[in-house]
C-alpha cells in the first residue's frame, strides 16, 4: 500500500509514498505491517498518527520515536491485511493479488510470471520474469490485457514475445 520515503521532523516520523490509487486508503488503518526487504518477515506496527501532507503521507508508529528509528525504516514496504481491504467490483484486482501469475501472449507464448508492478505516474506496468532471464515491462492498460483469470492464474496479454 506504500512505501517508506524518508524520516520527517525529529520524533520519529517519516513520509510515506502510497502505492495505491487513494492514498487517502491508508490512513483508515490502525495498524500497519511493515518489510524492509521481499525476504524479510512482515512486522505489526500500531499508527500512533497519520495524515496528508503535500501528496504525501506522514505518519508516526508506536516504539518509533526518533529520527534516527524513522530513518532505519527507509525503503521499508507497507501493507496491511488482505482480509481487511475493501471488496472490489468483478473487473478489479489487487496487484499483490496478480503476482506470481503466468503471463501468456495471443499466440499461446509463455511470457513469464509477474513479478511486481512498477509505479509510473500515467498507469502500472506490470513487470514479468521469463523463463529466459529477461524481465518484461507491460503497461497495464486494456489495449495490453486482454483477460485475467484469476482461477486459472492466468493473464492474457497482447503483447509479443521479442518486444
Amino acid at each position: 500500500m506504500g512505501r517508506v520515503a524518508a524520516p520527517h521532523g525529529v520524533r520519529g516520523a517519516f513520509k510515506v509514498q502510497p502505492l495505491s490509487e487513494d492514498p487517502e486508503s491508508l490512513l483508515a488503518f490502525a495498524q500497519w505491517w511493515l518489510r524492509a526487504r521481499d525476504t524479510d518477515p512482515w512486522r505489526q506496527y500500531k499508527v500512533t498518527s497519520s495524515r496528508l501532507h503535500s501528496g504525501a503521507i506522514v505518519a508516526e508508529l508506536d516504539g518509533v520515536a526518533t529520527r534516527d528509528a524513522a530513518g532505519v525504516l527507509r525503503g521499508a514496504s507497507i501493507g496491511v491485511p488482505h482480509d481487511q481491504l475493501p471488496a472490489l467490483a468483478e473487473d478489479e484486482h489487487y496487484q499483490a493479488d496478480l503476482v506470481g501469475m503466468t503471463v501468456v501472449n495471443r499466440a499461446g507464448d509463455v511470457l513469464g510470471s509477474v513479478v511486481d508492478f512498477v509505479a509510473s505516474g500515467a498507469h502500472p506496468i506490470m513487470r514479468v520474469a521469463g523463463q529466459d532471464g529477461n524481465a518484461r515491462l507491460i503497461p497495464w492498460i486494456d489495449q495490453y490485457i486482454d483477460r485475467v483469470d484469476v482461477a486459472a492464474k492466468r493473464i492474457d496479454v497482447d503483447w509479443l514475445a521479442d518486444y
